[in-house]
């Protein structure tokens, strides 16, 4: 629920388009549906398991066609890649969680990444009460010097830490699994989560098993969101370093 909360509570209004089954992101059919029926002024593609939505093109071009603003939630895709291509460099803005179950943490807290120079500057304000022109009615976003710092250390583990991950995986997991998310050529996924297609009984290990559009009781259906998150759960992949 964080993603769409944080719309509500500076006072937007959600709706929820269905993923596919082959990734868990964004289905960019059901986007255009939901485009032509609610005319949002931005779309919000969430980066699901640790890898990239396999559909992120033609999302951004849907968006850019129809001058919608993108935004990437990518709490889950440190570190992932795309031929070279990083989440949040997509759309008109990339928000990155460092809570203390993803792939790096600095216990709480996240940043926001964006190529666009006036965001950037009005988020630098806003994060510390609008300081020091007060043209921007900002709050305390501020991150305390001891965090930043256990955060470099992270980012500087960052390669390391996906490379174990995708090696391990290869090597003693790929082989068991066979009904895992299969990645497109080229993408390079941050293993957040090692996600297998099949239905079990009483797992705690899942992405989600809640879905945000009936927990805010939508009256809408989502068909592929619900078959997922009754025949997926995620085998357990922790980073151990060098053995």
């Amino acid at each position: 629920m964080a993603t769409p909360l944080s719309v509500i509570k500076a006072g937007g209004n959600v709706e929820f388009v269905d993923c596919n089954r082959d990734d868990l992101c964004m289905d960019v059919k059901d986007l255009e549906q939901k485009i032509e029926k609610f005319n949002p002024a931005a779309v919000w593609v969430v980066h699901i398991g640790g890898h990239i939505a396999f559909q992120i093109e033609e999302i951004a071009a849907l968006c850019k066609k129809k001058k919608i603003k993108l935004l990437e939630d990518c709490a889950h895709a440190h570190g992932a890649s795309w031929n070279g291509k990083k989440p949040g460099t997509w759309g008109d803005a990339g928000v990155y969680s460092f809570y203390a179950t993803k792939t790096i943490s600095t216990g709480e807290g996240g940043i926001l990444v964006s190529d666009n120079v006036e965001l950037m500057e009005y988020a630098k304000k806003y994060r510390n009460y609008g300081k020091f022109e007060h043209e921007v009615e900002g709050l305390n976003y501020r991150m305390n010097e001891f965090t930043a710092a256990i955060g470099c250390v992270q980012i500087d583990r960052l390669d390391d830490i996906v490379n174990w991950k995708n090696e391990y995986a290869l090597k003693n997991l790929d082989t068991k699994f066979p009904n895992r998310v299969i990645f497109p050529d080229g993408m390079i996924s941050g293993y957040y989560k090692y996600i297998v297609f099949q239905e079990i009984e009483k797992s705690t290990g899942k992405v989600y098993d809640q879905l945000c559009h009936k927990i805010m009781q939508k009256e809408y259906e989502l068909p592929n969101a619900d078959w997922v998150a009754k025949n997926h759960w995620c085998v357990p992949l922790y980073y151990k370093g060098n053995e």
